[in-house]
């Protein structure tokens, strides 16, 4: 398990450089973006121990805005409080991701068949328009850029709760947002290659094409197509990060 040390002469980490701040931004947002930015990057590895005095004395802040901060990322899924242990960053690699994203793959499927049906054309309509703005900026910002992750991340959010939403409202809605894990997510969007970020911009379409068509087995293979290419993804990631042994969960 890592451990962020109590040197803080060291070099600074890479939200550093990554990170643009103004001086309007409040410091509690600066902390939390340049800790999230480090975490997504892996220079904060998960199992780092998280203490506010480190991360104070390593970004120059007060220790109250990084303490708002790390409520935050805890919020988000990619900080846990142990009792007695204090904050660390969730390690996403010891999550069963095979399992996660097998279930995903059924509930998604199983609402993206029935948005094909029921979904209006002018939410298909809509969600072309969001497929066009996430392609735009996809084209002009670097991949891993934390503006390009976040946007990205907000979208894949909105895209497939819209396609829950149709499926059977909020109740679906929850039931799907039930199923995805948001760090799991995240690490996916940050490690994205400019082959993936195509492929997942071609699924987006594809579906909104089924949806046009009312084609619930056309709807269905694609989804699961773009899940599993998901799963394939981290797992390669984790692999490379651990060896195959410990990737195999």
């Amino acid at each position: 398990m890592g451990h962020l040390g109590e040197e803080s002469s060291g070099p600074r980490l890479v939200s550093s450089l990554r990170v643009s701040t103004t001086t309007a931004e409040r410091a509690a947002d600066r902390a939390y973006r340049m800790v999230r930015a480090d975490i997504l990057a892996g220079g904060l590895a998960g199992g780092s121990r998280l203490g506010e005095k480190n991360l104070a004395d390593r970004y120059g802040f007060s220790r109250t805005p990084v303490r708002e901060a790390l409520r935050r990322l805890q919020s988000e899924g990619l900080v846990e409080v142990l009792p007695h242990r204090g904050a660390r960053v969730v390690d996403w690699r010891e999550l069963d991701i095979a399992a996660m994203y097998d279930l995903r793959a059924v509930v998604e499927g199983f609402l993206v068949r029935r948005a094909a049906v029921m979904i209006s054309e002018a939410e298909i309509d809509r969600l072309a328009g969001l497929c066009d703005e996430i392609e735009d900026l996809a084209a002009t910002v670097e991949l891993g850029e934390p503006e390009l992750v976040d946007r990205i991340a907000d979208f894949n959010q909105e895209f497939h709760g819209a396609i829950a939403r149709a499926a059977g409202g909020e109740m679906f809605a929850a039931v799907r947002s039930s199923v995805v894990i948001g760090p799991l997510v995240l690490r996916t969007v940050y490690d994205y290659t400019a082959e993936d970020q195509a492929r997942s911009n071609r699924h987006h379409r594809e579906m909104l094409a089924a949806f046009r068509a009312r084609s619930s087995d056309w709807a269905e293979s694609v989804m699961l197509a773009h899940v599993y290419s998901a799963k394939s993804r981290l797992l390669a990631v984790r692999e490379a990060s651990t060896g195959p042994a410990d990737a195999a969960s």
